[in-house]
C-alpha cells in the first residue's frame, strides 16, 4: 500500500462524484447512514479528503463498486463495478489492503483459536485442516 501522500485523493472524488450522479444518489444521512457511515465522511471523499481506511469498503458498497475500488482509484487505477464482473472476475478482486497470504493466516488463527475454545479433544491436525477449509471456504465465496 503506497503511502497516504501518494494517494490521489482529488481523482477519487471526481470519479465518486460521477459515479454517485450515475447512480441518482443524493449526498444526504439517510443514503449515508444506509451504507453503514456518516454524510460528513461521504462529504469528506467527494470533496477530495482523507478518511479512515476501514470506510472506503463502505464508499465502495453504496457506489455498487467491488470492495477495494476506491484504494484502486486512490492508486491511479479504476473501480470495478458490481454489475461488469463476471463471476469469474470476483475471486481476483482484493477485499482488504493486506495481502492474501496475512489474510488466510489470521483467518485460520481465528479459526484454530476458536476451535481450541471450544471443540474439547480436537486433535491439532483436524483443527488445521477445519481452518485450511474454512480460508478456502471465504475465499471461495467471495469474503476474504
Amino acid at each position: 500500500m503506497p503511502p497516504t501522500h501518494k494517494r490521489d485523493y482529488e481523482r477519487l472524488a471526481a470519479i465518486a462524484r460521477r459515479r454517485r450522479a450515475e447512480l441518482g444518489l443524493a449526498l444526504n444521512d439517510k443514503n449515508a447512514k444506509d451504507g453503514g457511515l456518516s454524510n460528513r465522511t461521504w462529504q469528506r471523499v467527494e470533496k477530495g479528503l482523507e478518511i479512515r481506511e476501514t470506510n472506503y469498503v463502505k464508499i465502495d458498497s453504496l457506489l455498487q463498486w467491488a470492495p477495494g475500488s476506491c484504494l484502486r482509484v486512490l492508486e491511479g487505477g479504476e473501480p470495478v463495478v458490481i454489475s461488469d464482473m463476471a463471476d469469474a472476475d470476483a475471486a481476483t478482486v482484493q477485499k482488504s489492503p493486506m495481502p492474501k497470504e496475512v489474510i488466510d493466516e489470521e483467518a485460520r488463527g481465528v479459526v484454530q483459536l476458536a476451535l481450541l475454545a471450544t471443540a474439547k479433544g480436537t486433535t491439532a491436525e483436524e483443527i488445521r485442516e477445519m481452518s485450511e477449509r474454512v480460508v478456502r471456504d471465504l475465499r471461495e465465496r467471495g469474503l476474504i
